[in-house]
């Protein structure tokens, strides 16, 4: 025999699915770690904030304008191919 089948032949067998905890050790495993994620967290500095606050707000009215210009594009270019009604 090779001693790749050898191996295969006396290797364990696959280990099912871990035992399944009761209902409050798995509340408590998960609380564990949603508490050592928050423990990883950085928070930003006063002037990072106002950094990505007013980058947020430069953002938000760039694309309000580039929205806003479309809409009045769209909008006159439909007026002109239907015509106004006039009535």
């Amino acid at each position: 025999m090779t001693d790749s089948a050898n191996a295969a032949r006396t290797s364990r067998p696959a280990a099912g699915p871990p035992a399944k905890r009761n209902l409050f050790a798995r509340i408590a495993l998960f609380v564990r770690q949603v508490i050592a994620e928050l423990k990883k967290v950085v928070r930003p500095t006063r002037s990072e904030l106002m950094t990505y606050t007013a980058v947020v707000i430069v953002f938000v009215l760039a694309v309000m304008l580039y929205v806003g210009v479309l809409d009045f594009g769209i909008g006159k270019l439909v007026l002109w191919v239907f015509g106004r009604d006039s009535a």
